[in-house]
């Protein structure tokens, strides 16, 4: 630990003049609630708790957790159509699940977020405080309704429960809106594709003379992605390939070698040939019966498949707030969301040896049969790019709607309380049409001449004439006619509902005073019951294709929780301990699933001189598998492996899913740091914060090309998870959730905000000069499988892959004034390389910077009135991803991007 702590001294001052963050969060505690006026009845707002480390709500009360707040027009500067797009942006977050990351599955339709890139399931987010169902998709959220996000950057078990081992994000509403404001926007590349449409729009009015107020919000979006992938020729095709000494070589151009686009023969004489549309035969280049091959007419899913995922969805949200009594307040909300599209997904096609016909196939063409007959050949292997006839779609669904009822209220001078009942159903349903049928496509395949009508039927037709064959002609694209096509696939359905209760009590006030000020309490109740009901197709039951089936699933877990907080202040107007405060809370959560589990916290803050305040916290989080973890069925995709053992690159399907005997997580969470406004310098504000999670247990689910490394090092279970044919080739990869020993990280965020009066330097100039930076430095992020140790920072250009970058860091710089306003934004991460478990010759990546820029103008008009017109440009020199970086959470795939919009109030 000390060696850290010195190298994070020596790292915080490079930090402070690191290029760094946008204006989008400041570093300070959240905002202490107003106190209800006299003679009014009170304000709901003002007795809520807000997420910020703790459920202490004292006015004056600083909770040693160290948070960043993000308000609703910083969020606005970039332009993101929802909030976790706006906050993946921040050096402290990483982009795990977007559009970009999730090319070819559902999740791309979800928008959680990853605290310390510790996975998104260990960063708790909250809805004004409580739990929401549809697994923390924040773009399930208007964002217009958002009036700020505050980010816990600490564990936060204690005060929050299971989930807070990173962090917490709380998104809190708008529910005094008056009136009404709508956003409209549109963007599109330079190349003219992630074309983007977006409106929301939010009202807010009284009722009942004020006792009530309602507010109700809504958006929609239409973004049709990057489709294909090889739309960024530097992106699509590119694999990393063998150089035969241990070493890989990233290349682009790269495709099947062991298929063809109508077909491809992989044994005997004819090795080598591909059939053209017209049955004819033609050598296929650069065949060796590898895998994957550079240039040629080697195919790849990436010629057809997306780059950035399309999105299509909508959100809509009402709250009504109702003064009960003058002591009472009644909130109730209703949510409802969805999100659907199709596209294409991935291929279902046949490689390598796998296919076998006949020379006695009634399609097979006369010279092709007659070269076969004269080599003494009875069969031969086909490898088929089935992009004619198998290439499936993926068809999704999501639709989730919550209600919560709420009452929240004061006893006496010093005591509030609240109370929630909420209740949310998530609906998810996925077809993928074109999935091949194993018994269809075998007969289908083998079709002969039947001896009586001199027609072509399935040989099994001669023995069974009601089996109802359609025979298929595989040789040549586009030769299988469109009702052998539907004879040999099917469609894969998967219908899943989740549904989440929750409920709570909490009492929050101040029994008694010290010398030093008053010592606060709070204590509450909590329960929750999660559970699944997966169904599936027909032919998923039986089990009915070659490459995936879902299967049916059912799960639940209830938890039932207590938990306590105190915070005293013990010091006050002493040299050197001018605040000095402590706070400690506990949490007892009962699982059925996993038992009980405490967590805990302690920590204290202290004002050491005018403007400077110290902090620090320790505690211990927990965190019980989810729904997902445990319950999830089957996800299949395919993913290029580089495999040390055979030292060949190859696509390998890979199979993912969940695991009911995951054992519960625990992580030690270690944070100190400080404050500091400089009354000799004002406008001026800076924090500095160390953290260090130490994870046991880590349920996570283990990347494929992770999953071969740590197998290859000597990990037996994880070679259980890959499944090699007769010739030692991987076929496919299990790679669902696991407990893994051990999962660590540390380092330092450093935040430095400066305005002024645009005065100041120029006498007649109105207005505002504002600048930020933040920057994250990791000393160390590694997993311990009981093994081997995995280090995975810098290692950032891998596909689904576990890395961080050393230092990763945004600085804005801006002027304000009230008519008009401008800004420019550096995003940096420094260098580091694709993969550092795997040895690329060039897989090195030099520090990146990107570019945007910005500007406002608001035009006049009546005074309760206000029209904004705003552009963007992200990306601003066009500078492109390093090599293969596609689906890597860090680098823009897209490229200069243009937005416009309105913005209006009334």
């Amino acid at each position: 630990m000390s060696s850290r702590i010195a190298r994070t001294a020596l790292s915080t001052g490079i930090a402070l003049i690191l290029v760094g963050t946008i204006p989008a969060v400041s570093a300070q505690n959240a905002d202490t609630p107003p106190a209800p006026a006299d003679g009014k009845v009170v304000d709901i707002a003002s007795v809520k708790v807000t997420a910020s480390g703790s459920r202490i709500d004292r006015p004056g009360f600083n909770a040693p957790t160290p948070t960043v707040k993000v308000t609703p027009e910083e969020l606005q500067l970039s332009t993101h159509t929802n909030i976790a797009a706006a906050l993946n942006d921040l050096p402290q977050f990483r982009g795990t699940v977007s559009p970009q990351t999730h090319t070819t599955g559902v999740d791309a339709a979800r928008a959680p977020v990853d605290l310390r890139g510790l996975g998104t399931s260990r960063t708790l987010v909250l809805l004004d405080g409580r739990r929401f169902s549809s697994d923390n998709d924040l773009a399930a959220i208007p964002s217009i309704l958002i009036s700020g996000v505050d980010v816990v950057t600490g564990g936060a078990s204690a005060a929050w429960g299971s989930g807070a081992v990173s962090g917490v994000v709380n998104v809190q509403l708008d529910s005094q809106l008056v009136g009404t404001k709508v956003d409209v926007q549109g963007g599109v590349s330079s190349r003219s594709d992630n074309q983007k449409q977006y409106v929301s729009a939010a009202t807010g009015f009284e009722v009942a003379q004020g006792r009530g107020h309602v507010v109700i919000g809504a958006e929609a979006l239409n973004n049709d992605g990057v489709i294909p992938k090889t739309s960024r020729r530097w992106l699509g095709r590119t694999a990393q390939l063998s150089n035969g000494d241990g070493t890989y070589t990233m290349v682009g151009d790269v495709g099947y070698g062991n298929a063809a686009i109508g077909g491809l023969i992989t044994s005997g004489v004819l090795a080598g040939m591909a059939f053209n549309p017209d049955g004819s035969l033609r050598p296929f280049p650069g065949y060796t019966g590898a895998s994957l091959i550079q240039g040629g007419e080697s195919p790849s899913n990436d010629d057809i498949s997306s780059l950035m995922t399309p999105q299509r969805r909508y959100n809509v949200l009402g709250r009504l707030s109702w003064n009960l009594t003058d002591n009472v307040g009644l909130t109730v909300d209703v949510r409802h969301s969805r999100s659907w599209n199709r596209f294409p997904w991935f291929g279902d096609h046949n490689r390598g040896t796998g296919l076998r016909l006949g020379v006695d196939n009634a399609f097979l063409p006369a010279a092709v049969r007659d070269a076969m007959e004269a080599a003494g050949e009875t069969s031969f292997t086909l490898g088929r790019f089935n992009s004619d006839f198998a290439f499936p779609d993926i068809d999704y669904d999501r639709r989730t709607t919550q209600f919560t009822v709420a009452l929240d209220g004061v006893v006496g001078d010093n005591w509030r309380w609240g109370g929630y009942y909420s209740h949310g159903d998530n609906q998810s349903d996925l077809a993928a049409p074109g999935f091949l049928l194993t018994s269809n496509y075998r007969d289908a395949v083998d079709a002969v001449i039947d001896p009586v009508s001199g027609k072509v039927v399935c040989r099994v037709t001669l023995t069974n004439p009601g089996s109802g064959c359609v025979p298929i002609n595989l040789f040549g694209h586009g030769a299988p006619s469109a009702e052998a096509a539907a004879y040999v696939t099917g469609t894969p359905r998967r219908m899943t509902n989740t549904r989440l209760d929750t409920a709570g009590l909490d009492l929050r006030g101040e029994p008694f005073s010290l010398p030093a000020g008053e010592v606060s309490v709070a204590v509450g109740l909590e329960a929750r019951k999660e559970q699944i009901d997966q169904k599936v197709g027909a032919q998923d039951l039986a089990k009915a294709f070659s490459t995936w089936s879902s299967s049916p699933m059912a799960g639940s877990f209830t938890v039932r929780e207590a938990f306590a907080e105190v915070a005293a202040p013990l010091l006050r107007d002493v040299p050197a301990l001018r605040d000095l405060q402590v706070n400690a809370a506990a949490r007892f959560s009962d699982y059925n699933s996993s038992g009980a589990i405490w967590s805990w916290k302690y920590g204290m803050t202290n004002e050491f001189f005018d403007g400077f305040r110290g902090r620090f916290t320790r505690s211990r989080d927990i965190r019980s598998a989810n729904l997902s973890e445990m319950y999830t069925t089957s996800t299949t995709g395919w993913s290029t492996i580089s495999d040390p053992l055979t030292g060949t690159s190859l696509s390998a399907l890979v199979i993912g899913g969940g695991n009911p005997r995951l054992d519960p997580e625990k992580a030690d969470t270690l944070t100190v740091g400080f404050t500091w406004a400089p009354a000799r310098a004002p406008g001026l504000i800076m924090s500095v914060d160390y953290f260090d999670i130490e994870i046991k247990d880590v349920i996570t689910q283990v990347s494929a090309q992770e999953t071969v490394l740590r197998c290859i090092a000597g990990n037996q279970a994880m070679c259980g998870r890959v499944v090699r044919d007769g010739n030692g080739e991987i076929e496919r990869i299990n790679s669902n959730y696991v407990n893994l020993a051990e999962y660590r990280t540390n380092g330092v965020d450093v935040d430095l905000m400066y305005s002024l009066p645009a005065a100041t330097l120029f006498a007649a100039m109105p207005g505002q000069f504002h600048a930020r930076v933040l920057a994250t430095w990791v000393d160390s992020l590694t997993t311990y499988d009981g093994k081997n140790s995995f280090e995975y920072v810098t290692s950032q250009g891998l596909t689904g892959g576990s890395g961080v970058p050393r230092w990763r860091g945004n600085a804005t710089f801006g002027w304000r004034g009230d008519r008009y306003s401008a800004q420019a934004r550096a995003r940096y991460l420094s260098a580091g390389v694709y993969n550092n478990q795997l040895q690329l010759t060039n897989g090195d990546i030099g520090s990146y910077v990107y570019w945007d820029v910005g500007g406002r103008m608001r035009l006049p008009m009546s005074a309760d009135r206000e029209f904004e017109i705003y552009a963007d440009i992200s990306n601003l020199f066009d500078k492109k991803s390093p090599l293969g970086a596609v689906g890597s959470p860090y680098y823009d795939v897209v490229g200069r991007y243009y937005t416009l919009g309105a913005r209006m109030r009334f």
